[in-house]
């Protein structure tokens, strides 16, 4: 009589049943965890993607406005590079404005300062401008001290003014005795500071 083992060969076959569902188990599990992977992999090559184009972006605004920040800088130079110019040609055009009315200020006293039979032949005025030499005659000296008063008195000319010379001029056929005079005055608007005193120089 031939007996078969039935239990042995079963317990193979649950054996057997048992190792391929452990292996499909492992390959079902190894699966999910490359399709994790991959999936976290994509989703993280997508997020930087995202990251370097927001970066990119933000370097591109940066020196876009940074091209617009240098223009602004260089017309914000050129704007005070002009202002300073105009500043320049308002003080010259004041100086000279001061430089022309001086003299015109200077003369209208010098006229307005004229007594009666008293004339100007020569007028001149040093490198300064403060400084006048005025020569001229008189019929008297008695108009000759009237003008120094007068031009005293104007509060154009500093005091006191210098009388340089008088000479007399004889009397001719045609004209009568006269008073060749020179006098040198400074020349001082009102509310300007008097020039300062030049040792060995007349009246320091």
């Amino acid at each position: 009589m031939i007996r078969i083992n039935l239990l042995s060969a079963e317990r193979a076959t649950k054996k057997k049943a048992v190792t391929l569902q452990t292996g499909q188990k492992m390959t079902i599990g190894c699966s999910v965890i490359l399709i994790l992977a991959v999936l976290f992999v994509g989703w993280r090559y997508w997020a930087l993607g995202r990251e370097s184009a927001r970066v990119d972006a933000e370097i591109t605004a940066a020196q876009n406005e940074t091209v617009r920040l240098h223009s602004i800088i260089q017309q914000v130079q050129e704007f005070e590079q002009r202002k300073a110019q105009l500043q320049q040609r308002v003080v010259l055009i004041e100086q000279l404005r001061k430089g022309q009315t001086g003299p015109v200020h200077m003369l209208d006293q010098i006229s307005r300062a004229l007594p009666p039979m008293l004339w100007l032949t020569e007028l001149k005025q040093s490198a300064t401008g403060s400084e006048v030499v005025v020569d001229g005659r008189s019929t008297t000296l008695t108009g000759l001290s009237d003008f120094v008063v007068n031009l005293e008195a104007s509060g154009y000319f500093k005091r006191s003014i210098e009388i340089v010379s008088t000479t007399s001029e004889p009397a001719t056929p045609t004209s009568a005795e006269l008073i060749k005079f020179s006098i040198k005055a400074i020349f001082q608007p009102p509310g300007e500071k008097p020039p300062p005193v030049v040792p060995g120089r007349p009246g320091a």
